[in-house]
C-alpha cells in the first residue's frame, strides 16, 4: 500500500515537473515576444503549479509521520 502511495506520488510529481517546464518555456516565448499580459498569466499558472508540487511532499511526510506515531 505504501510502496502504491510513493509510486503514486513520483508520477504526480513528474508530472507537476514536466508542467512547470512546458509554463517556464511558455513564459519565456511570452516575455521575449513583449506580451505582458499573457506573461501575467503564465507566472500566475507557474507559481500555481510550484506550489502543488511542494504541497504532496508535506502531506507524504505528514502521513509517514503519523505511521510512525502508531
Amino acid at each position: 500500500m505504501i510502496a502504491q502511495h510513493y509510486n503514486n506520488s513520483i508520477h504526480v510529481e513528474n508530472n507537476l515537473l514536466k508542467q512547470i517546464k512546458i509554463k517556464e518555456n511558455q513564459l519565456k516565448i511570452a516575455q521575449e515576444s513583449n506580451l505582458l499580459y499573457v506573461a501575467e498569466g503564465l507566472q500566475d499558472e507557474l507559481l500555481k503549479l510550484q506550489r502543488q508540487l511542494s504541497e504532496p511532499q508535506d502531506a507524504e511526510i505528514q502521513a509517514l509521520m503519523s505511521l510512525l506515531d502508531d
